[in-house]
């Protein structure tokens, strides 16, 4: 058995990614894969049984980091404020700063066929978690926590991906979409 290689492997990641945002998931191939990561497609086996999982695999992987960036800043005893402030800035600089990695996990998110077996996210599990308790302590209206996740994060990933030519900057929409945010999420 051949011996797995962390280079070989991030590059056969980045490799997807690029593939997928340009071709799209029918579109690309094991061998396109290979081609493009500098390495053969028995390489690629190596670290992957077959396409579906390689997918799967790597989306989990991608999903879970976008879950670590949002939540390395939170803190327990952040005021509810703080909670939205921190979630909302981290998911607008995640994007901005991982922008194809973000949108294959929004295209992967969006593919029911392909997101079909993926495993619960321990990401999604700790937010929850932290919805939860500020619903207990009555900082956070007791929405459904799809709602919430709905009214954090959709208005923060249109801000971020959308170029506005209304004379308002990012920045700025931001600060009024955490006003708003505020008000609609906040007892």
């Amino acid at each position: 058995m051949r011996k797995k290689d962390d280079e070989k492997q991030n590059s056969i990641k980045k490799s997807v990614v690029q593939l997928i945002l340009q071709e799209g998931f029918h579109g690309t191939s094991i061998s396109k894969i290979a081609r493009l990561a500098g390495v053969s497609p028995a390489t690629v086996y190596i670290y992957y049984q077959n396409k579906e999982e390689m997918l799967r695999d790597i989306y989990q992987e991608y999903a879970e980091d976008v879950f670590d960036f949002l939540l390395q800043k939170l803190i327990p005893e952040m005021s509810g404020e703080e909670l939205i402030d921190v979630l909302i800035r981290q998911y607008y600089h995640y994007i901005h700063e991982n922008t194809e990695t973000f949108h294959f996990v929004e295209q992967f998110r969006s593919c029911p066929s392909l997101h079909e077996g993926c495993q619960d996210l321990r990401g999604t599990a700790s937010l929850n978690g932290i919805l939860r308790d500020y619903k207990e302590r009555g900082i956070l209206n007791n929405f459904n926590n799809e709602n919430i996740w709905a009214i954090l994060f959709y208005p923060v990933k249109t801000i971020a991906i959308k170029p506005y030519k209304t004379g308002s900057n990012s920045e700025d929409m931001l600060d009024e979409m955490i006003q708003i945010i505020r008000n609609a999420l906040l007892k």
